[in-house]
């Protein structure tokens, strides 16, 4: 009876670990699909990690990668025919990301080969801006739709005020409106929508 009950708990242990397993692979699998965010059907964004993946750039066939770190020396899967695109700019207000919008959106657009997958630190601040930036531009996005685009993607996008006060102007210089004002509460200074015209304002 010892050596029945002692056979029993062996297998439920085992059962046990074989069920945490598969678990933590379900877990680490879903944690990558929410780092990586599909924006349309050859442009996605990421956080640094998910872009050092081969498996996240060979399942979705990544040909060109947006780096908007700051750093120049990053290791990347070695992968034929891979290009990546550095913008060294740091994640603060003061920085000027906006002289990299028409690059980075030229380069993006350019990009047949494959997919491109945008990314920085985190995927919260610059790779958001820059793929707004290149949606008003190559997609005839207002800004406020831009930011519904990529946050109904990604919905925990927050690119700071100075990034976000030249996305205001950028769209300025391009179609001659805004739809997109910046208001200071208490979370910080945020994006605010307005009924004017049935746009952001």
């Amino acid at each position: 009876a010892s050596a029945r009950s002692h056979y029993s708990q062996t297998r439920l242990l085992l059962l046990g670990e074989k069920r945490e397993t598969k678990l933590s692979e379900v877990g680490g699998a879903l944690r990558t699909v929410m780092r990586v965010s599909r924006v349309s059907a050859r442009l996605y964004l990421s956080d640094l990690d998910s872009a050092l993946n081969l498996g996240v750039l060979t399942s979705r066939n990544v040909t060109l990668i947006i780096n908007a770190t700051g750093r120049r020396v990053v290791s990347y899967p070695a992968l034929d025919g891979l290009q990546v695109l550095h913008v060294p700019v740091q994640d603060q207000p003061h920085a000027l990301l906006s002289p990299y919008f028409d690059p980075v959106g030229e380069r993006i657009q350019q990009n047949r080969a494959g997919s491109t997958l945008v990314h920085c630190t985190a995927g919260r601040s610059r790779s958001p801006a820059l793929v707004m930036a290149y949606l008003m531009r190559f997609e005839g996005l207002s800004l406020g739709q831009a930011y519904e685009r990529v946050l109904e993607c990604r919905p925990f996008i927050r690119p700071n005020a100075g990034f976000w006060r030249q996305l205001i102007e950028y769209e300025r210089n391009q179609s001659g409106q805004n739809t997109v004002r910046m208001v200071r509460t208490a979370a910080g200074v945020l994006p605010e929508k307005n009924n004017f015209h049935g746009c952001f304002l």
